[in-house]
């Protein structure tokens, strides 16, 4: 009997001990990370993609599964169940090919052909489907009775039952497939009447390409056009060739019945086959378009989530505005909300001279070590006020990504945080703590309005989803969590936790004070031991007694490291310190029958630098002397900073408010198949100014033959 193990080892080309172990682990409740971290001696060192596409593969086949007992189920009702059928069925692991098998049996609606056959047509559809008799009138003239007045009635009927066996025909199915495979073009045209309307489609409105050709990006864009109702879209390989292959299949001479097969074979192709197998086709289209664009959204977020940040130092964060000034906020190191105020240095106001003052004063008062400026309306004109202020100590002045400062101002999140205070200071508060840490305030807000990514409303919600959370836990569990200052929504990111144990965590914590240990977790309502074991070794303690609790070692292998110590005849503390003791250990000498080299190797690879974050420092930037669009002129070279990267380029910040394309084509003198492989988010770059369109606000760069 085929296994899911067997499978899903075939279709990734993973050994299938590997994918057998992997399930074994996720079906005891081990999630992705932890398994990628602490078990690797079980799974033979896969990573996260490889667990996830595991995982995935799994939950198809379950999927499976569930539509194959449907499918038995309804079959035997019918009482139509044979002992061939049945095999077939419970052998089939083709999703499309049980449809096939399914597809005679299944319950329909009523159809031309259903009403002919209660016409007692059926007989006559038979004899015409063999061909032997070709004489169809002089047969149709025994099927006439008060429900079937006429021979071209009775023929009607006949080519309706014909055309629906030719449907449910596996080998005509997979013909129309091939074709569509093969050749099958998408094309696109504009709905008469809406060429204003739909002017940002005028590329599609007379398109055709090749559908296997057709890029992500390009399907989207025109599925969003179709469902606006400005584009038609259909999807078809060449008629005339796909018919002549069911002609070769299912006609058998030349005489009237031949030619009453062909009618129906033709009406067939037209209203139920062509359209059912393009739906198939626009369907598979669709998900890897889907799949293409969640992928760049995923490696966006997680650039941008692993993002340098500043540090636990004291921030004023400022949002920038012109009418209603600008926001003021001071976050201590511990990313609490201090003091807030107002300033108005822009016009309509333009009183600089308190603005200057009000700065100057808060920096020197707080100990303010770096200003966190929003990037958007004011956010250049902010910047250079801040620049030119004197201030009485060094002070570090960043621009930081506002998107989805609002959405997270307006939430029910930020509500809870500060109940008292309006969206604009807890949008300042979100731009000031952006700097501080990225993925702690990141964690807050839906990935979706994080601003990076294409077409992530168009795709499927439920894949974006699972995508985006996995991507999350993963950048959370990757670079650990601090036990005694992260927020709720942080820990229930942390392998194991999830909503109710990070908000017991919390609790405890402001009952019991700061965690002293990892093994105190124990003591927090409803960590059990599964729990504790999944989360333990992601959660970090500074200043612990032990300094394996501010490290990536789990606890379950501390006494590993408590005999590396014991046998070089000194403490943890003392062997975690220094590195000469830690050098003359062999970790071949520790390896057991359940820890092997990967693990030795990751703890001693740790041991290095215990506790350190892995996303380096984070560094500020400084735009060229532009401010908007119409200080640009062909052939400038600025700096700027990569907001986006998609499947046909990139996005960059040249500080003109309105972010430059750098066309895939543009992103380097060589060829470039994917714009990930060349640039990434947050990237510092050259580019040069190829054409500015201030009607359509656009702006074209690129990054060739530039150093």
């Amino acid at each position: 009997m085929t296994t899911y193990p067997q499978i899903i080892s075939k279709t990734l080309n993973i050994p299938h001990r590997k994918v057998e172990s992997t399930i074994d682990l996720l079906a005891e409740g081990a999630t992705i990370p932890f398994i990628a971290r602490y078990r690797k001696e079980v799974t033979g060192s896969l990573d996260e993609v490889q667990l996830a596409d595991i995982q995935q593969e799994l939950k198809k086949l379950i999927e499976l599964d569930k539509r194959r007992e449907t499918v038995l189920h309804t079959i035997e009702e019918q009482g139509k169940m044979t002992p061939e059928l049945r095999k077939r069925i419970e052998e089939c692991w083709d999703p499309l090919e049980l449809e096939d098998i399914y597809l005679p049996y299944k319950p329909k609606r009523k159809t031309r052909a259903t009403i002919a056959r209660e016409k007692g047509l059926e007989p006559l559809a038979s004899v015409i489907f063999e061909q032997k008799k070709q004489d169809a009138d002089h047969l149709a003239q025994g099927f006439l009775n008060d429900q079937v007045s006429s021979v071209e009635e009775a023929l009607q009927g006949a080519r309706d039952i014909m055309a629906e066996w030719i449907n449910e025909d596996e080998q005509a199915r997979q013909k129309v497939r091939f074709a569509f495979r093969k050749g099958a073009q998408i094309n696109s045209k504009l709905v008469r009447g809406k060429e204003e309307e739909a002017a940002k489609y005028q590329d599609y409105f007379a398109f055709s390409e090749p559908l296997k050709n057709c890029p992500s990006h390009r399907l989207l864009a025109m599925r969003r056009g179709e469902d606006e109702g400005f584009l038609q879209l259909n999807i078809a390989p060449d008629a005339e060739e796909v018919l002549y292959r069911l002609e070769q299949q299912f006609l058998k001479g030349t005489g009237d019945a031949t030619k009453q097969v062909k009618e129906a074979l033709h009406d067939c192709y037209d209203r139920l086959l062509e359209p059912s197998i393009e739906t198939e086709f626009r369907n598979e289209a669709k998900e890897k378009a889907d799949e293409a664009a969640i992928q760049i959204f995923v490696d966006n977020l997680r650039q941008l989530l692993l993002a340098p940040p500043l540090g636990q130092l004291r921030v004023m964060g400022i949002d920038p505005g012109f009418r209603t000034g600008c926001k003021v906020v001071i976050i201590n190191e511990f990313g609490d909300l201090v003091h807030d105020t107002v300033i108005y240095p822009h016009p309509p106001n333009s009183d600089e001279y308190m603005a200057r003052k009000i700065l100057q004063d808060n920096v020197e008062k707080y100990g303010i070590h770096a200003l966190a400026i929003g990037n958007g309306t004011a956010g250049r004109e902010t910047m250079d006020l801040c620049k030119d202020i004197i201030f009485s100590h060094p002070v570090s002045i960043f621009m930081v990504s506002e998107a989805g400062a609002s959405i997270y101002s307006a939430s029910e999140v930020a509500r809870e945080e500060f109940p008292d205070k309006d969206v604009t200071v807890r949008g300042a508060v979100s731009i000031g703590r952006r700097l501080m840490d990225p993925l702690a305030e990141l964690v807050k807000l839906d990935p979706k309005n994080i601003g990076v990514g294409q077409y992530q409303h168009d795709v499927n919600q439920v894949k974006l989803k699972e995508s985006l959370d996995r991507t999350v836990e993963s950048c959370v569990n990757s670079v650990g969590v601090n036990l005694n200052t992260a927020s709720k929504h942080l820990l229930t990111y942390v392998s194991g936790l999830g909503p109710t144990l990070a908000q017991n965590i919390v609790k405890y914590r402001t009952e019991n004070g700061e965690f002293e240990s990892r093994v105190q977790l124990k003591k927090v309502a409803r960590m059990g031991e599964k729990a504790f074991e999944q989360c333990a070794g992601f959660l970090r303690i500074r200043g612990a007694a032990n300094p394996l609790d501010n490290s990536s070692v789990h606890p379950e292998s501390y006494p590993i490291v408590e005999k590396m110590a014991k046998d070089m005849g000194v403490t943890v503390v003392e062997f975690v310190a220094n590195a000469e003791v830690r050098r003359q250990i062999d970790p071949k000498k520790y390896v057991t029958e359940t820890v092997g080299l990967p693990t030795l190797t990751d703890i001693m690879k740790e041991l290095e630098k215990p506790g350190l974050d892995p996303r380096g420092e984070a560094k500020s930037f400084a735009f060229a002397n532009v401010r908007t669009m119409e200080d640009l002129t062909v052939g400038m070279v600025l700096p700027g900073i990569i907001t986006n990267v998609t499947a046909f380029g990139a996005f960059v910040d040249i500080g003109v408010k309105q972010d430059g394309l750098v066309h895939v084509s543009q992103l380097s003198n060589k060829y470039v198949k994917n714009p990930a492989d060349v640039v990434f988010l947050s990237q510092e770059v050259n580019v040069r100014v190829v054409e500015v369109d201030l009607k359509r606000k656009r702006i074209n760069l690129t990054m060739r033959d530039l150093a």
